[in-house]
């Protein structure tokens, strides 16, 4: 299963599960054990069969009946000839596959069988993984013109579902859905700015209620496209006006995560589903807590025929931190998003009996606790059944907690507040009580203050906004690269804010014991609906660019971020930069790639024509055969990345084309930006694109040569196309990262 790229609190046990389930998908969802287990040794395997034949006639109703090609494939290996018994779905609106529960030895026998192109278990993933955000970004509120234009985009949401009372759904103002709209709205109330809604869970549709219990979908959907709401808060914190990038646009709501999980069977449904409705973009704000091999992961092969279907994929690069190699969604289709902050940062204090502030971070709406004594717990242990064993009274008391807590367990033994140590001091979590997180080194510090001193106490302040200068810095949650699935490609492809984003959210999941309306999240899964929300933007003003159009527009214009600020691995971290909606409309220059180009480049990963014939349902895979073999620098991308082996001289090639949709008769001229002399050296030829009028496509090379030295190095450079009034910006990154 995959894991949503989560939003982070701390309330109560039944909250403290949910924000678990959203840590977990603070990048995107976690994969871990497959659903479906009988017992008797069956799992549930997804059968990837490709593209959907022609003879095919799929029902707009989705799954009402199974394909019968699929039950004959199936029964061919079976026994007792029980396909329709373990056939869960089948996949037939816009892909062709099915879901089913097999043994090892079934699933090994329909491996061999013609028309297969891959098999592999559908995984778990246990989560999912704004007020200023679009403000910092430099995004203005949707004009009268731009809302007219964006009633045209339907965006699809693959998440929890949706709250559909929310002011942030209203559709007052709104006319029908567009015609094309083929969508449906199942247990679920529609109107015309929720245009559909479906539910999934464990292979079944019948009697689910897409209706949001987590809260994770309706804050991802209200950060796409709500409407202006003003006068919003989370118990006064982060007060403003609540608002999505393309607040005209259409909701489609496809419900696949729940409570405990979400699994891939679901997930590519829903895919099947959308793209066959009719949506324009989906937002996937779910991921693996490791890369995938793409066609054993049910999110590139959705997005790959979304990506067929002229519909972009948006998704979580995944909360898995730290790690080199931990990026998720990496496939070149799909476009993949780090979190940054913003310049709002939510803090809280701890005044010492001594007068010393100690500043941490929190999501407190408390009162403020006056000067309550300070206690540290025997071996620095907040865990609940730690301190009911240890016979202590602690009501009345700040504890210090020597690790990450949310204030659950110092909140069941009575305790009147919390200070616990934070390794992510750039995220506020929400506590269940008075509190505050800490770095180690101020924790030692408040130690020492108690240590030495006869009656200590402390006084923890309600958590208010203070100005962040330093940002925009990549969260230390978002998981990095290198790509380990095709090294030539640079994924995350940008970022975009996923650090304490207020956005609408459903009561029926608590926030510290309380039902709210709009909440604070922070996560690679509050980054994404960023992205998706600018890319529906540039599709309202481009409905005829494809899906690697758009990705162009929003990489070659995200601003660059400054890599001394930031941890390690520049590009690898963050991609191109920060999101910059506003700039992505008018681009200039765009990089293309359609079908084709991505099947050269999965040649060139090692797919033979076999398997890509069936994926495409054509024989553009007869390009696996002859020639010279090819590479992912070869495929059209906006950015290029190179692993080097460390002491090892090294040429590298990045063939490249871009199409002019600027202005007629425009001229352009590269320059390098960030290439030091004596060490890596790139260079362009030719340096000078002279346009003669729109869409017209003209090619030139990069060409990166050099050395590095060491292990875990990297070198970062762009090539920079201007015409005098517009920047294409086009990073390069050479590393020796191994993941």
């Amino acid at each position: 299963m995959a894991g949503v790229a989560g939003a982070l609190m701390a309330p109560s046990f039944p909250i403290l599960a949910a924000i678990i389930f959203l840590i977990s998908a603070v990048t995107s969802l976690h994969a871990s054990d497959q659903i479906g287990g009988d017992g008797d040794g069956r799992q549930v395997y997804i059968v990837y069969m490709g593209h959907r034949s022609v003879g095919e006639s799929p029902s707009s109703e989705g799954r009402l009946g199974f394909s019968a090609a699929h039950h004959e494939l199936l029964n061919r290996v079976l026994d007792d000839s029980s396909a329709h018994e373990r056939i869960i779905y089948s996949y037939q609106r816009s892909l062709s596959g099915f879901a089913a529960r097999l043994t090892e030895d079934e699933k090994q026998k329909l491996f061999s069988t013609e028309g297969v192109v891959s098999i592999f278990r559908s995984r778990t993933h246990r989560r999912p993984l704004t007020t200023r955000s679009w403000d910092f970004l430099g995004f203005p509120k949707t004009s009268k013109q731009s809302l007219e234009l964006e009633r045209d985009v339907i965006i699809g949401m693959l998440d929890t579902g949706l709250w559909p009372d929310s002011p942030s759904f209203s559709d007052e103002g709104f006319g029908p859905p567009p015609s094309r709209w083929k969508g449906a709205c199942h247990n679920f109330t529609c109107n015309n700015k929720i245009i559909g809604a479906r539910a999934y869970r464990h292979g079944s549709t019948e009697g689910l209620s897409p209706v949001d219990t987590v809260g994770h979908g309706t804050h991802t959907a209200s950060t796409v496209a709500g409407r202006v709401v003003s006068n919003i808060s989370l118990g006064g914190l982060a007060a403003g006006t609540a608002r999505g990038a393309v607040p005209g646009a259409r909701l489609a709501i496809y419900k696949v995560c729940w409570e405990d999980s979400c699994s891939d069977a679901d997930m590519l449904a829903a895919f099947d589903d959308a793209v066959a409705d009719g949506v324009d973009v989906i937002s996937f704000s779910i991921g693996s807590k490791l890369p995938v091999r793409y066609f054993e992961d049910a999110a590139a092969i959705g997005s790959f025929h979304a990506m067929r279907g002229g519909v972009l994929t948006s998704a979580a690069a995944g909360n898995s931190g730290l790690d080199g190699g931990r990026v998720s969604n990496v496939a070149p289709w799909i476009l993949s998003v780090a979190a940054s902050s913003t310049d709002r940062r939510l803090v809280d204090k701890l005044v010492l009996g001594n007068g010393k502030t100690i500043v941490g971070v929190s999501i407190n709406f408390f009162p403020k606790l006056k000067k309550a004594p300070l206690i540290h717990p025997i071996n620095g242990s907040c865990e609940p059944e730690s301190l009911t064993v240890a016979g202590r009274s602690y009501k009345g008391k700040i504890l210090l907690c020597a690790s990450w807590n949310n204030g659950s367990g110092p909140a069941i033994v009575g305790a009147a507040g919390a200070v616990m140590v934070t390794y992510e001091p750039d995220v506020a979590w929400q506590v269940t009580l008075p509190g505050l997180m800490v770095t180690q080194d101020q924790f030692n510090g408040i130690l020492a203050y108690v240590n030495r001193t006869r009656n200590p106490v402390g006084t923890i302040h309600t958590s208010e906004a203070a100005f962040d200068s330093e940002a925009p810095i990549v969260a230390g949650f978002s998981s990095p690269g290198p790509n380990t699935i095709t090294p030539g490609i640079l994924k995350p492809d940008l970022s975009a804010p996923g650090i304490d984003i207020l956005a609408a959210w459903s009561p029926l999941s608590l926030v510290a014991g309380r039902s709210v309306a709009y909440n604070i999240a922070s996560g690679t899964s509050m980054a994404c609906p960023h992205a998706t929300g600018a890319a529906a933007y540039v599709k309202s003003f481009h409905p005829d660019w494809s899906p690697a159009m758009i990705m162009s527009a929003l990489i070659t214009t995200a601003t660059p971020m400054d890599p001394s600020r930031n941890r390690g691995g520049a590009e690898l971290t963050y991609g191109a930069g920060q999101l910059n909606p506003a700039q992505a409309r008018d681009p200039g220059l765009v990089y293309d790639a359609r079908q084709g180009d991505y099947v050269r480049m999965l040649c060139a990963q090692g797919y033979n024509s076999t398997q890509l014939r069936l994926v495409t349902g054509s024989d553009d895979a007869t390009t696996c055969h002859g020639g010279r073999k090819g590479s992912a620098a070869d495929l059209n991308y906006p950015t290029m990345a190179f692993h080097a082996v460390p002491g090892k001289n090294f040429t590298a090639h990045f063939p490249r084309s871009v199409t002019n949709v600027g202005v007629p008769g425009s001229v352009y001229v590269a320059k390098i930006v960030g290439s030091r002399p004596g060490q890596t050296v790139v260079a362009v030829w030719p340096r000078r694109l002279a346009f003669s009028h729109l869409h017209q496509r003209m090619s030139f090379t990069v060409t990166v040569s050099g050395a590095l030295h060491d292990g875990n190095e990297y070198f970062s450079a762009a090539v920079v196309w201007s015409d005098g009034e517009r920047q294409v910006r086009s990073p390069v990154i050479v590393h020796t990262v191994d993941a």
